[in-house]
């Protein structure tokens, strides 16, 4: 942009190259990748892009293992560029963090693309007002921003479907100046112009049209008919067709001369300034209805400037502009619409009108009466006023309609009750606030305001209470505003309450409002209660959706999903969807993500509260038991997906239905997403089971979870559940639920390698088993605890451990157990000297995977197999094998899994002296294991990259990583620290020059 140079501030141009510039000086904004990233935040004016659409904009189906990092460094060089000088560990101002998603806050007017925009608007209304000189004028200054092809230097699929949209829009555009320039008689000067748009987009009908009649209105018919002649011949060889019915008719009226082609012999000529205007017979009042706008209003800086720009536009023929503002009661919605209103005062000279419709009470305002109340103050005499509201609604609109008038209709129930009281014509604008979101409301730009951010609630908190008794116990105000769920009505009144007690202090609110249940009781003052604000809307709620309102709360978890709400609700998924759509339309629920739901903090208080008074105690158990039903059902489903063979499912007391899968990737995807609602229901069982039979689904619950404790995602939530449940079955005298209980726990204790706890809890299970004569983990257990018993070096205890465990499997008829055994048992012949015992075992249990067709078992038992022919010098094969492991391991998500076969990868590497590819796989290991937070792992990974770096010579950091790895090593107990301490002695450590860059192949 040539005006870029001289502008001041920060500046944006997507209308070409993606650019910016600050003060005029252009910003370096990084690689292709880098840029593509800015366009799109740029694109979504402000709206917070979540991580997984910025990979999928930027990459696509090709998006590298590390997407997600690469986007976090783009990202943060992209802060370093816009906000040089902001302090180290200072929040972002421009490119913020909302939620788990990214938003850039554009300064006003910054955007090219938005100038734009607003010059069509401009253009637009002059043409309605008669003026189209100044509306060619304006659209040929609006198509100066554009610079080249827009997002130029971008890329990605995001990038291409915005890169053909601006294309479209900008010829769109063109077009309608060719339109205005043939009205004003400038078809002369338009010739060479349509011409040259003609030859780049010769399929472009209406540019043709245009060419026809400029060339027409020069006195060049036959030129105008050879245009036809090759449209037609274009069309036909491109697309197949004839030319359009407009073009065809154009073409028919240059035959026959038609004079109303013909363009006006005197040219448009706007009229002169100056002449009077003609006063109105009656000069009629200035409504200025508005409430008082709050002092202290703070935050929504950038819903307030888009509600501005909405409101502010000039008239056009595309109607009037209406903002719906709607959300959960108590979040600020007349607070917001009434501060916009005053905002936009001066562009409303004829006044504003404001009503109080009363939709969350028993008194709901009729339209009716509110039109005579606007009538009234718009001077109509009461006598005059007609009674029937269709004849109010049309005088009312025939009195706004020669007038530029903000009408602002408050708490309103539903569209039917606002659509009387609308403007018909442009020049004026309406606001609606609304606790449900008027989506049948024709052509009003509807707002979903959420809760406050962090910082805003700080912000109000600290206007009504007090700046420096606030900024003194900021953490205890960050307490108390998190306490509030940042809803603004609960801010100012815990606020107010503060202001007018100067004896407390801001850390004597936090234990009030920890207790969940006053904390309700907390949030009142004076005639300002959360609770009474929320009661208005439960008010509304038909007697199906006030029930579901209710027992929706009873879970613990953090949302829940279409499936899950079914069964709490005993209803069928389409019925219950039907429901929980019907609570987020009246701001009672909120919906994060397609087919999830979760509450507001304070609504489940509100909602648990209303159960209480309104569910039998029975009602309550029930639907929680069947929601537990729910998920111990689906996951079963997911369990015999991955684990194919196994006794575990059929031996879990399953009562109800659930999901079911088609795939090992999906069942595992499930339990992810999932994890957090599965624990805490575990978690909520556990607490309130009473009875074996009220704990037992929550304990075969944590065991067909099983997959997910391999992904890794969820391992402290497994300990703390486990131990829970562990707990109360001693509690009890519930041995099968302990069983259960502690087998988990001792996988969890296992992948710690706690090894000592995990071979005590595992020899206590396998001894109820016996006792009880339960299966659901016999065979497990004693190939777990074998395997337990191996890894401590004790290879001769575990394969007698092994030998009972094959034993018991091939009692009960189980080949998919004993190929477990064959497999883990390999390690251990390994460890006796037997090498053709151990690939004899291992090839054995791969063979009867295979044969079984199970996927997860195939991928372990290449996973062993894979390390005994490594450890014989087989290593060709032993890459192999564990290739083709790690590409099933990474497409289930199993975490831990992937980790190890990243580690067992780069040791084969080592042993060809294939350094490159072994520090390749080592750091994959690595970085897998600090994710997921596996520190056996982690120091496994640490010793093998030690290694593989000492074979390229980078001995300082292979010292490194190697002391690193003997320390977590000594923390855990493990034996390998005693392996490393032997090698670390033996290591010189003179330091070398300096250590060259890791060479990646």
């Amino acid at each position: 942009m040539a005006g870029q140079s001289v502008e001041s501030g920060l500046r944006f141009a997507v209308l070409g190259p993606v650019r910016a510039w600050r003060d005029g000086q252009e910003l370096d904004l990084g690689t292709p990748l880098q840029r593509s990233i800015l366009g799109m935040l740029l694109l979504r004016e402000g709206h917070a892009v979540t991580p997984n659409e910025m990979i999928d904009a930027v990459w696509g189906e090709e998006a590298p293992p590390r997407a997600l990092g690469a986007l976090r460094t783009y990202v943060s060089r992209l802060r370093t560029v816009l906000e040089p000088d902001r302090p180290a560990r200072s929040r972002p101002e421009l490119l913020t963090s909302i939620g788990r998603g990214y938003a850039l806050r554009l300064p006003e007017d910054s955007l090219d693309l938005t100038r734009f925009e607003r010059g069509i608007q401009q253009a637009e209304a002059a043409r309605k007002a008669g003026k189209p000189a100044e509306c060619a004028r304006t659209l040929r200054a609006a198509l100066a921003l554009f610079e080249g092809e827009p997002l130029a230097g971008t890329v990605g699929p995001y990038s291409e479907h915005q890169r053909d949209r601006l294309v479209e829009r900008r010829i769109s555009v063109v077009e309608t100046l060719m339109d205005v320039d043939l009205e004003l008689g400038n078809h002369a000067k338009i010739v060479s112009e349509l011409i040259a748009l003609t030859a780049d987009h010769p399929l472009r009908e209406r540019l043709r049209a245009q060419l026809m009649l400029a060339l027409y209105r020069c006195g060049r018919q036959g030129d105008a008919l050879n245009v036809f002649t090759e449209t037609r011949e274009a069309l036909i060889d491109e697309l197949g067709i004839e030319p359009g019915p407009e073009l065809s008719a154009l073409h028919q009226r240059i035959l026959a001369a038609d004079p109303t082609l013909a363009a006006a012999e005197v040219p448009y000529e706007e009229e002169p300034a100056g002449e009077e205007e003609q006063q109105p017979a009656l000069e009629l009042p200035r409504p200025a209805q508005l409430p008082a706008a709050v002092s202290d209003f703070t935050g929504r800086k950038e819903i307030a400037v888009r509600l501005r720009t909405l409101l502010s536009a000039q008239p056009a023929a595309e109607g009037v502009p209406i903002a719906a503002i709607s959300g959960i009661g108590g979040v600020g919605k007349t607070t917001l619409a009434v501060h916009v209103a005053h905002l936009v005062d001066d562009v409303f000279p004829d006044g504003q009108l404001y009503t109080d419709l009363r939709g969350y009470t028993d008194q709901a305002l009729a339209p009716e009466s509110a039109l005579g109340g606007f009538l009234r103050a718009l001077g109509v005499p009461p006598d005059v006023i007609p009674d029937a509201p269709a004849e109010r609604s049309a005088l009312y609109r025939s009195i706004l309609a020669e007038r530029r008038i903000l009408v602002l209709l408050d708490n309103a129930r539903d569209a039917e009750q606002v659509s009387p009281l609308l403007p018909g014509t442009p020049g004026c604008a309406a606001i609606v606030t609304s606790r449900v979101k008027l989506a049948d409301l024709p052509s009003a730009k509807l707002v979903d305001l959420d809760v406050m951010e962090p910082d805003e609630a700080l912000s109000l908190f600290s206007s009504v209470a007090g700046a420096e008794r606030v900024a003194a116990e900021h953490g205890a105000a960050m307490d108390v505003v998190a306490a509030c769920g940042f809803l603004p009505l609960a801010v100012r009144i815990v606020a107010s309450r503060l202001a007018a007690r100067p004896s407390w202090t801001v850390a004597s609110l936090v234990p009030r409002l920890a207790d969940e249940q006053r904390r309700l009781d907390e949030l009142r003052v004076g005639n300002l209660a959360v609770e009474a604000t929320f009661a208005l809307g439960y008010g509304q709620l038909t007697p199906t959706q006030a029930r579901a309102f209710r027992l929706l709360s009873l879970p613990n978890g953090p949302d829940i999903s279409v499936g899950a709400a079914s069964a709490v609700l005993s209803m069928s998924a389409f019925e219950a969807e039907e429901v929980l759509e019907s609570l987020v339309d009246a701001s009672l629920l909120e919906a994060p993500a397609p087919g999830r739901y979760r509450f507001h903090d304070l609504l489940k208080l509100f909602a648990r509260r209303a159960l209480d008074r309104g569910e039998r105690p029975q009602a309550r158990t029930m639907a929680l038991r069947r929601l537990l039903g729910f998920y111990l059902a689906s996951a079963q489903s997911a369990h015999t997906l991955a684990y194919e063979g196994s006794m575990i499912p059929a031996n879990l007391v399953v009562v109800g239905s659930g999901l079911t899968f088609t795939s090992v990737d999906e069942a595992v995807a499930w339990l992810i997403s999932e994890g957090d609602s599965l624990f805490a229901a575990i978690d909520q069982a556990a607490a309130t089971a009473r009875t074996a039979e009220q704990l037992l689904p929550a304990a075969d619950l944590l065991v067909a979870m099983e997959p997910l404790l391999e992904a890794g995602t969820h391992t402290r939530e497994f300990d703390h559940s486990t131990r829970a449940v562990l707990a109360t079955s001693q509690r009890n005298a519930d041995q099968g639920s302990e069983l259960r209980a502690r087998y988990v726990l001792g996988r969890v204790l296992f992948a710690d390698n706690r090894l000592k706890d995990a071979e005590q809890h595992f020899r206590v299970v396998h001894e109820l088993s016996r006792a009880r004569q339960e299966k659901i983990v016999t065979g497990e257990v004693l190939n777990a605890l074998a395997v337990v018993v191996g890894r401590q070096r004790r290879h001769t205890e575990a394969l007698s451990l092994f030998e009972a465990a094959m034993r018991w499997y091939r009692e009960n008829g189980v080949p998919a157990g004993e190929a477990l055994v064959l497999s883990y048992s390999a390690r251990d012949h390994l460890g006796l000297g037997r090498a053709e015992d151990a690939i004899a075992a291992a090839e054995k249990g791969l063979a009867i995977f295979t044969e079984i067709g199970s996927g997860a078992g195939t991928a372990r038992a290449r996973y062993h197999l894979g390390i005994v022919l490594s450890r014989v010098g087989r290593l060709t094969e032993a890459v192999h094998h564990h290739a083709e492991c790690l590409a099933f391991f990474r497409a289930s998500k199993q975490r831990v899994w992937e980790q190890r076969v990243c580690s067992r990868l780069a040791e084969t590497f080592i042993a060809a002296e294939r350094y490159p590819d072994a520090v390749r796989h080592a750091e994959q290991a690595l970085v897998v294991a600090r994710e997921i937070g596996h520190p056996y792992g982690e120091a496994l990974s640490l010793t093998v990259l030690g290694k593989a770096l000492r074979g390229l010579g980078s001995t300082t950091r292979s010292l490194d990583c190697l002391r690193q790895a003997f320390d977590i090593f000594s923390r855990l107990g493990a034996p390998e620290a005693g392996d490393l301490k032997v090698l670390l002695d033996s290591l010189s450590t003179p330091e070398p020059a300096g250590d060259g860059p890791v060479v990646e192949s």
